[in-house]
């Protein structure tokens, strides 16, 4: 029974990954991209956190909080280069990274 639900939140995590990848190569709004790697980053804390409570450690909880620690240090900056992006243009697309080049 255990065995089963660690195979469900398995197959959850590659799923919402599949999307973050998806969404990720498809999209060309920076915003859209950075919750893309979000969605991301939670498939894999969702994958760490289903491995350690089947095993019955916390190196996966571990895991997870330094996970979630990069996570929110990667949004802080992504948004201050995407509110870079609006202040510069009216419409932020990717290819609109190089204008940023001082």
């Amino acid at each position: 029974m255990i065995g089963d639900m660690v195979q469900a939140y398995l197959a959850l995590s590659g799923i919402l990954f599949v999307i973050g990848a998806a969404g990720l190569m498809l999209r060309r709004s920076p915003l859209v991209m950075l919750m893309c790697v979000e969605i991301m980053l939670n498939a894999a804390n969702l994958a760490f956190v289903a491995f350690a409570r089947h095993l019955g450690n916390m190196e996966g909880h571990i895991f997870t909080f330094l996970v979630i620690t990069v996570a929110a240090a990667e949004v802080a900056i992504g948004l201050a280069i995407i509110v870079l992006l609006f202040r510069e243009r009216d419409a932020a697309d990717v290819d609109d990274v190089n204008t940023l080049r001082g």
